[in-house]
């Protein structure tokens, strides 16, 4: 087992994490200061290119990682938040979830839609499947290859 890396600065983390950010990720990594936290990563559900696909899929629930730097500890401290999503006129609606829940989840939301092509055989439209962890390991493994921790957070202050 090869020894772990040297610990990066906050600004190399954050670069690396920003890095994440792609056109064809379903997520994004943005500034959290408005939230108390230094980054949120979270589903791009208000992204113009991406939202008809979330509302397609009926999508009902969604979560967001609040991140914070400890650099005393070389750790990323990282709290999920639950959302319900009401749709209008395909426009997503965040609330926070009545479950209230917060702390650290794994959740997976799935499905596929059919319709009628024009020889009037169904085929298949989309396929979606939204695991917590399509956001969660590519953080992860930015924070490690740059010899920081992950700590989930489930109680507490950020």
């Amino acid at each position: 087992m090869s020894p772990n890396p040297a610990p990066c600065s906050i600004e190399e983390l954050t670069a690396r994490l920003n890095a994440l950010n792609r056109p064809t990720a379903p997520y994004r990594i943005v500034d959290g200061k408005n939230e108390g936290a230094d980054l949120v990563a979270e589903w791009k559900i208000v992204d113009a290119q991406w939202y008809e696909v979330f509302a397609k899929s009926g999508l009902k629930k969604v979560f967001r990682i609040a991140m914070k730097f400890d650099p005393a500890k070389h750790e990323l401290r990282a709290k999920d938040h639950e959302y319900t999503v009401e749709w209008s006129a395909g426009v997503p609606k965040l609330a926070l979830a009545t479950s209230s829940f917060s702390g650290q989840m794994t959740s997976v939301e799935f499905g596929t839609a059919y319709a009628f092509t024009e020889t009037l055989t169904p085929s298949q439209v989309y396929n979606y499947r939204f695991n917590t962890n399509e956001i969660k390991k590519p953080i992860q493994e930015a924070v490690a290859a740059c010899g920081w921790k992950y700590k989930g957070i489930s109680f507490g202050k950020l």
